[in-house]
């Protein structure tokens, strides 16, 4: 049996999800017929559960997209942190020195920097949202093939249906099947780093603050949990990640003290662990003729600055708002000059932010004296920059608006 549809949507995380809420929200809704296709169970958040291990920190753009879904509230009466500081600074510096980034809200007459969220929330959060259109949702579905006869993707999964697509979209990660099963190329650059992930608990209070320390071996990430805890991301070589995933409870406590500067006190181990490799990663296309990519599929950026899913959510706007202008034009929206509209709109923004996080972590890993004083001189110019402080911070709290 073949079912066919005007948007097949291959990958139910964050992004995969958002891009079927804004198309089943637009003013062209009417005229789509949409399914979302994930190979795992569908994600069920269970708020007497504790808080799970991966989080984003989601910005300001991105949390107003939510909204115009209707999915925020859920999320910020559920589980949220929000943020008001960031602190970031040279591992051979003190935290409080001159060169510490410092970012706080008041200085720019909001409430918030962003959010500290578990996936599993938001992905719950869009679901339930879902639950009230028309849209599909197939989970439990593995693909078996994608194939193309140049008018529509036909997507054949392993209980033996058959989706039909006259746009398929790829938001199924960095191992896209659909971006392999379409021939696109990818450059891709490992990092020789593996970020371990955790929670602790901080002896001193978190104060609403990310923090971010700038280590040789790479950054340590603290972000600020709602229970008061914070979550972890350290960007370090395999070797200490693998001790980290395999000391006991004050082993790692200990450890991630030091790394940590004490900056919070004494820090102890109070969650669940884990590890992943870390590699920049570009589709070479990110469209072909009815074929688009987003999020993770199309690209994959260092998690020094959090900004992996605010570029993912962007790119599902960004698609959305190029389908249901064609739409509205009488553009059938899978051909390759609509789609390039997307393309060129994403592909450049996500580019330099991908170059943008590999240079910053090779800048600070050079163990260089000389580089080190330049690191910490061009932080102190960038603290009272002005202009160029406020711009870097308004692209920061605008990913995800169009």
């Amino acid at each position: 049996m073949k079912q066919r549809y005007d948007v097949v949507i291959v990958g139910g995380g964050m992004t995969g999800l958002t891009a079927a809420a804004l198309l089943s929200h637009g003013s062209c809704a009417d005229a789509l017929r949409i399914t979302v296709v994930d190979a795992a169970a569908r994600p069920r958040f269970d708020p007497a559960a504790d808080v799970a291990l991966r989080v984003s920190a989601i910005a300001a753009g991105s949390a107003d997209l939510f909204d115009s879904i209707g999915a925020w509230d859920r999320v910020l009466d559920t589980r949220a942190c929000p943020y008001e500081h960031m602190r970031v600074w040279d591992g051979a510096d003190d935290p409080d020195a001159p060169s510490t980034l410092r970012f706080d809200a008041d200085e720019f007459a909001i409430r918030q920097l962003g959010f500290i969220v578990e996936n599993l929330l938001i992905q719950d959060s869009i679901l339930r949202v879902l639950d009230r259109t028309d849209v599909s949702l197939r989970f439990d579905a593995p693909i078996q093939a994608i194939d193309s006869n140049g008018h529509s993707y036909r997507l054949r999964l392993e209980d033996g249906r058959e989706l039909e697509a006259d746009l398929l979209v790829g938001a199924d990660g960095a191992r896209s099947f659909v971006r392999e099963s379409a021939g696109i190329a990818v450059m891709r650059r490992p990092y020789a780093q593996t970020a371990f992930v955790t929670h602790l608990q901080p002896q001193q209070p978190h104060g609403a603050t990310a923090r971010q320390r700038f280590l040789e071996d790479g950054p340590l990430g603290m972000l600020p949990l709602s229970d008061g805890r914070i979550s972890v991301v350290w960007s370090t070589t395999p070797g200490i990640a693998r001790q980290a995933m395999n000391a006991d409870e004050a082993e790692l406590g200990a450890l991630l003290t030091e790394a940590s500067d004490e900056v919070l006190g004494e820090l102890t181990a109070a969650g669940p662990r884990g590890t992943f490799p870390l590699c920049a990663q570009h589709a070479r296309n990110y469209v072909l003729p009815r074929l688009a990519l987003i999020g993770d599929a199309a690209h994959a950026v260092h998690p020094l600055a959090g900004q992996g899913a605010n570029l993912g959510l962007a790119d599902a706007s960004a698609l959305s708002t190029v389908i249901e202008e064609a739409i509205r034009k009488g553009e059938h929206p899978g051909d390759r000059p609509v789609l390039r509209r997307y393309e060129r709109a994403r592909k450049g923004a996500n580019a330099t932010m991908l170059h943008l996080m590999t240079g910053l972590n090779q800048l600070f890993a050079a163990a260089s004296p000389t580089l080190g004083e330049l690191r910490r001189a061009g932080m102190r110019l960038f603290n009272v920059s002005g202009p160029l402080r406020e711009r870097a911070v308004r692209v920061a709290l605008g990913a995800g608006r169009h």
